[in-house]
């Protein structure tokens, strides 16, 4: 048991040493002033956390080991040198996880400042790679920007929710079609379709949403009992923020003290800037997102399905390939507003997926057609 120990001791070491290692390659390769500041104090923060685990062996009675990055480390260094920090950093991101729960759970760290610090370094990662290589600028509008993106996020699921009616309707009625059945019976699966890819949608987002609102809600708890406990390191880690983000490191720090120092106020700063969380909104309504993806879904659907309401047989269907192709060409020039590429590339592209993948299943329904009536 006491072999056990001592490894797991020396691989805590050996972890502090590549962490430390790797900081100091992404302030080396960083372009930023402010952000390889960040490493850098991050870098000082591990090798700290090394001399935790090294008089941790000690007071074992056991040798320190001399240990050097390892070849992962090396490596991970190697390629932040040829391709950039930004590179690498969802590694980093993935080993400062790991080696905050695994503090958490370790005797001699539980009651530590290690398992909160490490969790630090990784809400860190995760800012700076939301805010790419650093804002250049030093006000704070520029560095709040970020939190008003929301624009392209809701066209693309507008479009896509819609396209996703579309094409799975246009499939189902082409594939009842196909069989040769009554046209109004293509019609009532059509609807059915309809309303069962609508509800289930709506339902999807409802929970997703729901879902997503109580973690934040849990996060933000979390963040509040930290604030509490542990103000002077939730300054630390808003200042380094406000660096990752461009601001020098002086005006940084103080933004961060004066922030801190307004309690009322501080907890909804830091849901901002270390979450990601807009407290008042929470990821917004699940009934409005159910309503919307509902909506969204059911009004692609009703393209292929409307022609069976007054047309009968082949003219029903003739109109109904018709208003899907309208409807699939204008979603692909809707997409391009998202992705910047040609209108007539794109409309013809999603016309293209979409119409085959209707005469895909038209043929099925066709040979299962042949097949039953023989």
């Amino acid at each position: 048991m006491a072999d056990r120990d001592l490894r797991r001791l020396r691989e805590n070491l050996q972890g502090e040493i590549d962490s430390a290692a790797l900081y100091d390659t992404l302030a080396d390769v960083e372009a930023s002033e402010q952000l390889s500041e960040v490493y850098r104090r991050m870098a000082r923060i591990e090798e700290h956390h090394a001399r935790f685990w090294e008089a941790q062996i000690r007071r074992r009675g056991a040798r320190v080991p001399r240990l050097r990055p390892s070849w992962r480390s090396r490596a991970l260094a190697r390629l932040a040198h040829w391709f950039g920090a930004g590179f690498v950093l969802p590694t980093v991101v993935g080993m400062e996880a790991t080696d905050g729960q695994s503090y958490s759970q370790q005797p001699e760290s539980r009651d530590s400042t290690l398992p909160m610090e490490e969790h630090s370094h990784r809400r860190m990662l995760n800012a700076i790679m939301g805010v790419g290589r650093g804002m250049e600028g030093s006000t704070i509008a520029q560095a709040e920007g970020r939190h008003h993106g929301v624009g392209g996020n809701a066209l693309r699921a507008a479009v896509l929710g819609a396209n996703d009616g579309l094409v799975s309707n246009l499939s189902l009625v082409m594939g009842v079609a196909g069989a040769a059945v009554g046209s109004s019976t293509v019609l009532l699966t059509g609807l059915a379709g309809l309303i069962a890819g609508a509800v289930s949608m709506a339902m999807g987002e409802w929970l997703s949403v729901k879902s997503s609102r109580e973690l934040y809600e849990q996060q933000i708890q979390v963040e509040a009992e930290e604030l509490a406990e542990m103000p002077e390191e939730e300054q630390q880690e808003l200042a380094l923020i406000y660096q990752a983000k461009g601001l020098p490191k002086d005006q940084a720090e103080a933004f961060a003290a004066r922030i801190i120092a307004d309690r009322d106020n501080a907890l909804d700063t830091l849901a901002r800037e270390e979450l990601g969380i807009d407290p008042d909104e929470l990821g917004g309504s699940a009934w409005s997102a159910a309503a919307t993806s509902f909506f969204l879904f059911a009004g692609g659907a009703f393209l292929p399905v409307f022609p069976f309401l007054f047309l009968t047989g082949w003219h029903a269907t003739a109109v109904s390939v018709a208003a899907s192709a309208v409807g699939l060409f204008g979603i692909g020039a809707a997409i391009t507003l998202l992705t910047g590429r040609s209108v007539l590339f794109s409309g013809v592209r999603q016309l293209i997926f979409g119409l085959g993948a209707a005469a895909v299943t038209y043929g099925i329904g066709w040979m299962l057609g042949v097949a039953i009536a023989g």
